[in-house]
């Protein structure tokens, strides 16, 4: 079972995901992973390994196989060999029940770890090395305390599955097997419904990652999704401890997750890490896409949001050198004139409304915020970019804004937009807009672009120029000082405005 050479084909390529949010990890991707660890790793016959979320069992599988291949020679017995494995190197904590037959079935060749199929003759209990134990959420105030998922989505009955996931519903991960691991690799779940409006979701991955760090592997390594770069509701905290911790010594990031999960479309891509408890440096970037690699060595806490792609920092150097003012200090609120997206025109009004399908009157005395933009020029454009779940195109181009749009005095909008700039004439507000559609403009915003929503902090690298100009790539350009290769990466990230999704 473990020592073969031809994998083709794995009934592990062929498993459907559970859901977008807890994804089989493709064996393919589990070596690419598994390949960050240290060589002399394998051959190590006291080495500890977990796998906290166990779906298919294919990280345990990959790193029994090594360890079989790697402790030949120490072990020479075939038996002896894989009981050594097992028993003493190879841990794992299932997410669901049906995982942990799948994660055994996987392992052990038998859903039952001392079954007469078993390819270890060493487990005295059924589960093995594999556990799995049905957990409660902690409820306060509605709220898990553990994981944040919401009472009335996950309060459930004891025949359903409560998503509860053992691994970080405890504050003493430790006692879960009580011993000391060297490695400690997985794809956590994603993220939990949190009862909010339609689709909405919290993440869960950050905190996979943080009760692993807790263990002090040497080793840690997990696929999770980028989106913690820049944005993702409640990753602040995450993404601030991220980068600022030196020990995390490699990232290689997917713009497009399909290429790691095909079929899968994660908002804002995924990525992989490798954090070494005993090293500490600059971190080594791997940008992957359209079967290209572009390394970059650099430290990750350089700006407030982690910049995906080495190319892209020099350029952002430049413009924040000159100390200007940030267009995420002029950008309205998410609601500029406190509607909400369902607001629609009244019967009359002294005003004129803008929503999704058109404009109706409104009545000027129902407003009670951004009352000074109501009689100016508004450059307004949508909170939802053009560019689908936030990721490029096939071409690894974006567009971004899906539009942009002048108000004029007397027009106001609901939360479906923001307001960019608000002008006494029309012809500053016609310079925002030119100045927004510059590859130059689009490209800073789309450096916190891992969703398809477009928010306030989104132009915090963006510079606040003077309007009276009609602002143009070449002039930009000059003014900041970009090389002719700094130009050419801004054009194969950004398309021009009038170019449509072939």
């Amino acid at each position: 079972m473990l020592k073969t050479n031809n994998y083709n084909p794995d009934v592990l390529t062929c498993l459907a995901n559970l859901s977008s949010d807890e994804v089989f990890t493709p064996p393919r991707m589990a070596n690419e992973i598994l390949d960050l660890l240290p060589m002399k790793i394998w051959s190590n016959q006291n080495a500890r390994f977990l796998d906290p979320v166990c779906k298919s069992g294919i990280f345990l599988r990959e790193i029994a196989r090594r360890l079989d291949e790697g402790l030949e020679k120490q072990i020479p017995d075939k038996q002896a060999r894989i009981d050594h494995i097992f028993q003493n190197q190879v841990f794992g904590i299932a997410i669901t029940e049906m995982t942990s037959l799948l994660s055994r079935r996987s392992l052990y060749c038998s859903r039952v770890a001392n079954g007469r199929y078993s390819v270890c003759e060493a487990f005295g209990n059924p589960q093995g090395n594999i556990r799995f134990d049905r957990i409660e959420h902690r409820w306060e105030n509605g709220q898990c305390l553990f994981c944040g998922a919401n009472q009335e989505v996950y309060g459930r009955s004891e025949d359903l599955e409560t998503h509860a996931y053992h691994f970080i519903h405890t504050e003493r991960p430790e006692e879960l097997f009580k011993m000391k691991f060297d490695v400690i690799v997985g794809n956590p779940p994603y993220q939990l419904s949190d009862g909010g409006f339609g689709r909405s979701a919290s993440p869960i991955y950050q905190h996979f990652v943080q009760q692993a760090k807790k263990l002090n592997p040497r080793y840690l390594t997990m696929i999770i999704p980028s989106r913690w770069f820049a944005g993702g509701k409640g990753l602040n905290d995450f993404r601030n401890e991220m980068l600022n911790d030196s020990r995390i010594r490699k990232i290689v990031d997917l713009e497009d997750a399909s290429e790691c999960f095909p079929g899968v479309d994660i908002a804002g891509g995924i990525c992989y890490f490798l954090w070494e408890r005993d090293s500490t440096g600059p971190c080594e970037v791997v940008n992957k896409h359209n079967n290209s690699e572009v390394m970059t060595i650099r430290p990750m806490n350089e700006f407030k949001t982690f910049i995906r792609h080495g190319q892209a920092v020099p350029i952002l150097r430049k413009i924040l050198s000159k100390k200007e003012k940030s267009m995420a200090e002029q950008v309205s609120a998410s609601k500029p004139f406190g509607l909400r997206t369902f607001v629609r025109p009244q019967k009359s009004g002294d005003i004129i409304l803008r929503w999704q399908k058109g404009e109706g009157p409104y009545n000027r005395k129902d407003i009670t915020v951004g009352l000074e933009m109501i009689d100016k020029w508004n450059v307004i454009t949508s909170y939802v970019g053009y560019d689908h779940a936030g990721n490029p195109g096939k071409d690894g181009r974006r567009r971004v804004f899906s539009k942009i749009n002048i108000l004029p005095p007397g027009t106001i909008c609901t939360e479906t937009y923001l307001v960019i700039g608000s002008f006494e004439n029309t012809e500053q507000a016609q310079n925002l807009v030119s100045y927004m559609k510059t590859r130059f403009f689009r490209f800073l915003v789309s450096q916190f672009m891992y969703s398809h929503h477009i928010t306030k902090e989104a132009y915090s690298f963006v510079p606040v120029l003077d309007m009276s100009i009609g602002w143009t790539d070449e002039l930009l350009n000059r003014r900041y000082g970009l090389t002719d290769d700094e130009i050419v990466f801004i054009e194969s990230k950004i398309r021009p405005m009038e170019l449509e999704d072939e």
